[in-house]
């Protein structure tokens, strides 16, 4: 039974007044998320459509593809390309598809859409692209993906890349 009694002005909770600020995020928004090799990495939220789980058994293999595709999937009623990013950057490790789901990250730019499978997914970070330094020590295959680094605080080693979501979307590495 509801009690409608009236409330005194001793049982209204205090809210934050006006005069109070809320904190406004410095920097711009990134997807952290980690490949099967455990290498981490982040994204342009700008460059991102979607973040999913996708079950393995809704994966298509498509004949003669990539290497570096594991098919297709039909994403509301759209045909879109899976790739296994590690192999794309030259990482060891295999997808686990815990749970008989992967991990996919879509990017678009313009017309083209991919849907990155991945290991697993980090935390989505406010950081300073004024922080964001030249990329040092890339392996070969993946220096045309990066679009700089960022250290990690607490360390004097770790970096954190950032991957250009266009120049992925663009590589011709797809056909081959």
């Amino acid at each position: 039974m509801l009690d409608n009694s009236p409330i005194s002005p001793a049982e209204i909770p205090d809210f934050p007044s006006e005069s109070q600020e809320l904190q406004q995020p410095e920097g711009e928004l990134y997807l952290r998320f980690y490949l099967p090799s455990a290498k981490e990495f982040a994204l342009s939220a700008a460059g991102i459509s979607e973040v999913m789980q996708q079950p393995v058994d809704k994966i298509a293999s498509v004949p003669n593809a990539s290497p570096l595709l594991l098919g297709a999937i039909n994403l509301r009623g759209r045909v879109i390309w899976v790739a296994d990013l590690g192999k794309f950057l030259g990482y060891d490790g295999e997808l686990s598809g815990e749970r008989g789901e992967i991990s996919m990250i879509v990017i678009e730019n313009q017309d083209n859409v991919l849907a990155l499978a991945i290991g697993s997914l980090g935390d989505i970070e406010w950081l300073d692209a004024e922080q964001l330094r030249p990329g040092t020590n890339l392996p070969k295959v993946i220096a045309d993906y990066v679009e700089g680094e960022w250290a990690i605080e607490g360390t004097t080693q770790q970096v954190l890349r950032l991957l250009d979501y266009s120049a992925i979307l663009r590589s011709a590495r797809w056909a081959a």
